[in-house]
């Protein structure tokens, strides 16, 4: 179903398609982001894009706007079409009921409900099927989700702000602000569109975050999951971050006792060599249906997650501002001792904000 011969007209329509399914950032966790326009050759008849989990997908808003348009129409869709039934219908079976003619999508849906179901459910009805139109861009969209059905664990992000010299808090812990106001305006913005925002124990001590998403306008969005990495229960009894209508779960060690009427979520983890076993830690976050997490820790934990390959990008805020030798560093135990170990990561985006550099990493392999 792979094909490289597609027209001006059919990327400019899935370029739109793309564009639409990004409005659902916010708010379609723990479900891919996914846009479809239907058209007769460059003429839009219907669009739609995926609000919220449990409510219409992409295709049947697509649909509904178009009505008896849609029939002999092209649908362009940025995920296989779903052929099973959740809290919502299939979608291929809502595309061949409306008569349309041709399906392009921009990748194959690797959900094991899926997986290829969709198309054979649309060539079956005789509608010509193409795949691959603009994958690179879909999967970019929704890396978490992907990230989640392939790998088995969340897409993982660790924010960090940071002085030209490298460090990340002074030596006594002082953090607040290193950088600007339109920096911590664009982190809640990321903290939005995660599934997870995870920190540290040692975090909730010194800092007392509330970690939760403040727009500052009427920008829909589902709260993201707070999570605690604390194995002994050492914060339960304190803190902003059980403040608020969003979620909060404590993950501890498997002999920390949760004590009675906590009134939040508590999972426990694996240890290895009495820390905790990352991976394991993440694959219990996918199995919450987390997507992404955005991990806003302290240099321990974010050196941690780099040092075991298991942060997929990172988030940094660099400030034009000092904070000297003792301050302390963006990662600890990282272990470098010869330039032949440095851990490289590429550059995918730099964008100004304020008097501050924001810069979107990725390790490399």
């Amino acid at each position: 179903m792979q094909t490289s011969s597609f027209s001006a007209v059919d990327h400019a329509l899935m370029a739109r398609a793309l564009r639409l399914a990004e409005h659902g950032a916010y708010t379609t966790k723990p479900n891919p982001m996914v846009g479809c326009v239907l058209a007769h050759g460059e003429r839009i008849v219907g669009e739609g894009w995926h609000r919220r989990a449990g409510e219409p997908h992409a295709e049947v808003l697509a649909l509904q706007a178009a009505g008896e348009r849609a029939r002999g129409a092209t649908a362009y869709v940025t995920l296989e079409p779903c052929a099973h039934t959740g809290r919502t219908g299939p979608c291929a079976d809502a595309l061949v009921a409306a008569g349309v003619a041709r399906v392009v999508a921009a990748m194959r849906d690797p959900f094991p409900q899926v997986a290829g179901r969709g198309f054979e459910r649309l060539r079956a009805a005789g509608i010509a099927v193409d795949c691959g139109l603009m994958e690179g861009a879909a999967r970019a969209l929704n890396r978490g989700f992907l990230s989640r059905v392939e790998r088995g664990r969340p897409w993982l992000r660790i924010k960090l702000a940071t002085s030209l010299d490298g460090r990340s808090a002074l030596a006594n812990g002082e953090s607040k602000w290193i950088s600007g106001e339109a920096s911590r305006l664009d982190v809640q913005r990321w903290r939005a569109r995660s599934g997870a925002i995870v920190t540290g124990a040692g975090t909730v001590l010194a800092d007392d975050p509330s970690l939760t998403v403040r727009l500052g306008d009427d920008t829909p969005f589902v709260p993201p999951l707070r999570v605690v990495l604390d194995p002994g229960l050492a914060t339960v009894a304190r803190g902003r971050v059980r403040e608020g209508d969003a979620p909060t779960l404590y993950i501890h060690a498997p002999d920390a006792k949760p004590p009675r009427g906590l009134g939040a979520q508590v999972a426990a983890a694996p240890l290895r060599a009495g820390r905790f076993d990352l991976d394991a830690v993440l694959r219990l976050l996918a199995g919450r249906g987390v997507n992404e997490i955005q991990l806003e820790a302290g240099a321990t934990l974010a050196g941690a997650f780099l040092a075991e390959g298991l942060a997929d990008e990172v988030l940094l805020y660099v400030a034009p501002v000092l904070l000297g030798e003792r301050a302390r560093p963006l990662f600890d135990g990282l272990g470098i001792e010869r330039m032949a170990q440095k851990l490289r990561l590429s550059i995918v985006e730099s964008r100004r904000l304020g008097e501050d550099v924001r810069l979107l990493l990725r390790p490399e392999p």
